[in-house]
């Protein structure tokens, strides 16, 4: 998220709400803490896979959009490896 020009206090709020969006949208059950690690994590782990696709986000709707996808991406593989 070098590009993206979002301070940890702002990445924390931004990824908070990231997670919560994909929480709900994924009816998963995780409380504000984790929300706001599935949002962080999730927007590292999107930004990485979209820029081996050549696609990069920006700014703080950028974090917020690959922090959802992202944070989706991992509540489906925690289910998964759960089963």
């Amino acid at each position: 998220m070098e590009g993206a020009q979002v301070g940890w206090i702002a990445a924390i709020i931004i990824g908070g709400f990231a997670g919560w969006f994909a929480s709900m949208f994924m009816k998963s059950d995780t409380g504000i803490f984790m929300n706001i690690i599935l949002g962080i994590v999730g927007a590292a782990v999107a930004s990485f896979l979209f820029g081996l696709l050549g696609i990069g986000f920006g700014g703080w709707l950028g974090y917020l959009i690959a922090g959802f996808i992202g944070a989706c991406i991992l509540i489906f593989a925690a289910r998964a490896i759960r089963g």
